[in-house]
């Protein structure tokens, strides 16, 4: 008798350590899951700091886990251009690599006899994937020998594995074109290397046209704004100013005008897996979020109809011209 209980015990025992040690695996797994679209972004802001230093920073940050590390314009200055496969751009695509992380470093870039005011963006491999020269130099740039030229890609964004980013430089803050742009090309965060801070402009074009702007300057301030434009981090030290903050993607902001009753039905259906984190009544805006994991806010808001902010806009404006019978727009600048 006493053995049949003994190994009644063992059965018990094993089978409880068997549900326990599953229950342990899902709450890791449930753990791993993302809430929404985040992405880890860490801006160094600094000035006239030697390749060294900011190697050992960038591994130190790219250790603790993140998407993306942003460096400051030319930050090792403009007095020996270097082309991609120079120093700089060398170092920083094994740290990329080692630490599985992207990079987006600017230098001074010279290519055959052209000099450009580059943003180069390393992927998670290590690998060059996309070059941005700064649209606009600014005007003391045109004095360097050779002088730095205006850039012509016109692409501006990539699609990274967690969300396409736009990529603008410094003077180009001073250009609207370049920011409208960036919307049209699908920009959902922008990237916004600089030797100055900017400040309002970027809040503006951050209000305007419903995307992130991350900041990386020699003033070592760096500055976040989110999609409603609201600046959402400030961060500047007397030295290195090393910015952290994590970004969700998958937020979407819409117009009240023919969204309300899809969102109704929305969240009638889907009330627990999604919110509307911000109603802007003065705007009549209003934002919505994923509150689980596995669950894509602007894909359900997809589902049910709701067409976020800058697809109405922009769709008013071709029907409205079509009504017209020309591109208000276009005629402005003709």
């Amino acid at each position: 008798m006493r053995m049949k209980n003994l190994k009644s015990i063992k059965h018990l025992l094993s089978r409880f350590f068997l549900v326990s040690f599953l229950f342990l695996i899902m709450f890791k797994l449930n753990a791993s899951e993302k809430t929404g679209r985040p992405v880890r972004v860490v801006s160094l802001c600094f000035n006239n700091e030697d390749l060294v230093k900011i190697e050992k920073i960038v591994d130190e940050e790219g250790a603790k886990g993140t998407d993306i590390i942003v460096l400051p314009e030319t930050w090792r200055g403009q007095s020996k251009p270097e082309t991609i496969e120079g120093e700089t751009i060398t170092a920083l695509s094994k740290l990329a690599k080692k630490n599985n992380t992207y990079i987006l470093s600017p230098i001074d870039r010279t290519d055959g006899k052209f000099r450009y005011n580059s943003a180069v963006l390393i992927d998670r491999e290590g690998k060059v994937v996309f070059v941005h020269d700064k649209v606009y130099p600014y005007w003391s740039e045109f004095d360097l020998t050779p002088p730095v030229s205006p850039g012509t890609n016109s692409e501006m964004v990539y699609d990274t594995d967690f969300g396409r980013i736009g990529i603008a430089i410094c003077f180009d803050a001073n250009f609207p074109e370049i920011w409208q742009a960036l919307r049209e090309k699908g920009a959902e965060m922008v990237l916004w290397a600089s030797a100055y801070s900017a400040g309002s402009q970027l809040q503006a074009y951050a209000l305007l046209h419903h995307y992130y702007i991350v900041t990386s300057t020699y003033t070592k301030d760096c500055q976040v704004y989110d999609i409603t434009g609201k600046r959402i981090l400030d961060e500047k030290s007397d030295n290195i100013t090393i910015a952290r903050i994590t970004l969700d993607l998958d937020r979407g902001i819409y117009h009240e005008n023919f969204n309300m009753e899809k969102l109704d039905n929305l969240l009638k259906t889907h009330g627990e897996e999604v919110e509307k984190e911000l109603s802007m009544s003065r705007e009549q805006w209003f934002v919505l979020r994923a509150k689980k994991p596995g669950i894509s806010a602007r894909l359900l808001a997809k589902k049910f109809g709701l067409e976020e902010l800058t697809d109405y806009q922009d769709r008013s404006r071709r029907e409205i011209d079509k009504k017209r019978g020309f591109s208000f727009t276009k005629k402005l600048t003709s």
